[in-house]
């Protein structure tokens, strides 16, 4: 564990400083911050203050060195700390992503399961056309068309905004909508797999129940593929999903990177990009760990 802690430094390291680059030459901040008729002795004023006059290289090396000690500077938009700012909206996109996960696993892991157990029947036919339907189907349209008729036709939703359970309901239908299609085709595909090994016939010789047999030793042995996937899309989740946030008016870190993106706030969009890699690079770690707990036989040694 200590190994793969060490190693996600240098992940972290080339990642912030790709996205610095990309945001340094993306344009001045300084042409979008002040009015247009600022006095040139203002403009280098304000750039001297905010040390966007030092080159590229120090200006890197100043961010990751104050970014160590949890400083991550000042918004250049907002003039607050750039680090509580992210952390603030963190918790509303952490709190969408755990919802949305929630309705994907309790959905899409049952789904999965009953639709391998019971191939080739109209429930395996059905979980099959709504997996395709639900990966097929964007989640800006999907948003828009439940905003339409949950909100407007028959007004028993609100429409946005964050801070009741009502509010939660649509963005987290949203998103969860797409990740139940992906993990009950997972789960299905690695079940079918699962049921039609020697083990499986083995229990059943036994007298084991179906399902003992189905639910413990088939679903825990095919649960591998479906927790990477569960993992990799958490953290996607986690990272901030822009579009529905936006349509949504869900004041998550997805609709916050947007903004600063378009004010050339770079402390924001900097801090962003660097606790969304933090926060995927530590979610693969955990599901690497949860793994040896799946399967006794996997070894990191």
């Amino acid at each position: 564990m200590i190994r793969r802690l060490l190693a996600t430094v240098p992940v972290l390291i080339g990642i912030s400083f790709i996205s610095f680059a990309l945001i340094y030459l993306s344009g001045d901040p300084t042409d979008f911050l002040l009015p247009v008729n600022t006095p040139e002795e203002t403009r280098r004023a304000f750039r001297a203050a905010q040390g966007l006059d030092q080159p590229f290289l120090v200006q890197f090396l100043d961010f990751l060195a104050k970014a160590i000690t949890g400083d991550f500077g000042t918004s250049l938009r907002f003039q607050q700390s750039a680090g509580s700012l992210v952390w603030e909206r963190l918790g509303a996109t952490g709190e969408l992503a755990l919802a949305a996960m929630v309705i994907a696993l309790a959905i899409g892991i049952p789904g999965g399961t009953i639709a391998a157990y019971r191939y080739g029947s109209v429930t395996d036919r059905a979980v099959r056309a709504i997996s395709l339907l639900g990966q097929a189907v964007p989640n800006f349209y999907l948003g828009v068309v439940a905003v339409i008729v949950c909100a407007v036709w028959l007004r028993i939703l609100p429409s946005g905004g964050r801070g009741t359970v009502e509010q939660l309901i649509l963005p987290a239908f949203t998103l969860g909508f797409g990740l139940v299609a992906l993990i009950a085709r997972v789960t299905r595909s690695c079940m079918l797999d699962a049921l039609r090994q020697d083990y499986i016939r083995t229990a059943r010789a036994k007298g084991l129940g179906e399902n003992r047999v189905v639910w413990k030793h088939a679903l825990r042995n095919a649960f591998i593929p479906v927790l990477t996937i569960i993992g990799l899309q958490f953290g996607l989740l986690l990272n901030g999903v822009v579009v529905t946030e936006i349509v949504l008016s869900w004041p998550g870190i997805g609709r916050l990177a947007i903004q600063s993106i378009y004010a050339r706030d770079f402390p924001v969009v900097q801090t962003i990009v660097f606790l969304s890699a933090f926060t995927f690079v530590m979610l693969n770690l955990m599901v690497d760990l949860l793994y040896v707990v799946l399967d006794p036989r996997i070894s990191y040694k």
